[in-house]
């Protein structure tokens, strides 16, 4: 292999939140920081030698708002990965999903108005609709064995009439979609896309798809976005990729946001106005040579997340078999089932911390329905994996039985 992803490289004292941030989080400097999702490992080398380039140029100007080779680049990855064909002009830029989530929900909703979300779910959603006051409504999943499913009964009674005295239409505008699923790490079927959009669309309201994780896949998963599968679902969506998560830019701030409803398009460029900036001179050249120069170590990192993966649950389950895995098809976030160990949530993330020395973010921020859960982030080199799992073996079995 090309890349060797099992090379120790410390991000101590580089600013680097996941490790440097760590003590202010957990209060613990002795915590391994598998935590916020960013990768413990270098990039692909096309994307470092297109930055060099970029930064022996010299000046460090304003960019285009719509660069034409970037754009070209993600016309080019929709294409090739989901024969979906974009237009230029549906390409919006953010420095970052989260801000044009709260975008969407500024433009697309008013205060007041219901917002569906799937818990438990990525954390800023929560906030991007509770900060832009409206209210959430939960369409929360359904954990069937090992397996989350969506309650598609439920999602059909969120357009019903609001409970309440005096009762009242619905105000449901839009449904914040997480695909594939941060944290339960679901990869959505074209037959579950197909019903989220039929009753979404079919209710008037519109889907902003998250899809950053959309790269990152295990074995047999496929992906799919959910505007590719017809025009109605199209014209009803906001789809918001990029190449942060798959290609470990994070830092870098760079989005795509694809918007084909003209009209959708520019209440949300007036929403961003004088609030959300586009991305930086680095975060485009970053994701323009991510897109088309890094499958490569894109194919290569899957194998090696697959083979992390792999061993996580071989570990578990020979020497933990107190957690349970919820084993993801997609993403490198590992959701794990903690409710046998007893504990109330701030107990359990003292537990985490403080006894297994491990950072993990517990499921209690993802919402409701994460209460008794942790996320583990397993892109990091193997030995980083194995030494956090030996923690939490160490803490588990000093722990009495209930």
């Amino acid at each position: 292999m090309k890349y060797d992803f099992d090379r120790l490289i410390s991000r101590k004292n580089t600013g680097c939140m996941k490790w440097d941030g760590a003590k202010a989080l957990f209060g613990n400097t002795d915590v391994i920081p598998m935590w916020v999702a960013d990768m413990d490992i270098p990039i692909a080398h096309p994307i470092t030698e297109a930055m060099k380039e970029r930064v022996e140029h010299n000046i460090f100007g304003y960019p285009v708002h719509h660069p034409e080779s970037v754009m070209e680049s993600i016309i080019y990855r929709m294409q090739k990965l989901y024969s979906w064909q974009i237009l230029p002009e549906w390409i919006v830029f953010t420095p970052g999903i989260i801000p044009a989530l709260y975008t969407s929900v500024r433009a697309f909703s008013r205060p007041g108005d219901d917002v569906i979300l799937q818990g438990p779910v990525y954390h800023p959603f929560w906030s991007a609709i509770r900060d832009n006051g409206c209210h959430v409504s939960e369409n929360r999943l359904l954990l069937n064995d090992s397996h989350y499913e969506i309650d598609f009964d439920d999602l059909k009674t969120k357009f019903g009439t609001r409970s309440g005295r005096p009762s009242a239409p619905s105000r449901a505008r839009l449904l914040i979609l997480c695909s594939p699923h941060n944290p339960v790490g679901r990869v959505w079927t074209e037959e579950e896309l197909t019903k989220i959009g039929e009753i979404i669309t079919g209710n008037g309201a519109i889907i902003v798809s998250d899809e950053v994780h959309s790269e990152l896949l295990f074995r047999d998963a496929r992906h799919t976005p959910i505007a590719s599968l017809s025009e109605e679902f199209e014209q009803n969506s906001i789809t918001c990729i990029s190449p942060s998560k798959t290609f470990n830019l994070a830092g870098l701030y760079a989005s795509a946001i694809i918007i084909p409803n003209a009209r959708y398009r520019r209440k949300f460029q007036e929403a961003r106005k004088g609030i959300v900036p586009g991305p930086n001179v680095f975060g485009l050249t970053a994701m323009e040579a991510a897109y088309k120069h890094g499958d490569e170590w894109l194919e290569q990192l899957l194998v090696y997340l697959n083979s992390n993966l792999e061993y996580l649950l071989d570990y578990f389950e020979r020497r933990i078999p107190a957690i349970r895995v919820i084993k993801p098809e997609g993403t490198y976030l590992v959701w794990l089932d903690c409710r046998k160990l007893g504990f109330v949530p701030e107990d359990l993330k003292k537990f985490l911390t403080n006894d297994a020395e491990v950072g993990l973010d517990e499921g209690s921020l993802f919402g409701p329905g994460g209460a008794g859960f942790a996320r583990m982030n397993i892109a990091c080199p193997r030995s980083i994996l194995t030494e956090a799992l030996k923690r939490l073996e160490s803490a588990v079995t000093r722990l009495k039985p209930l």
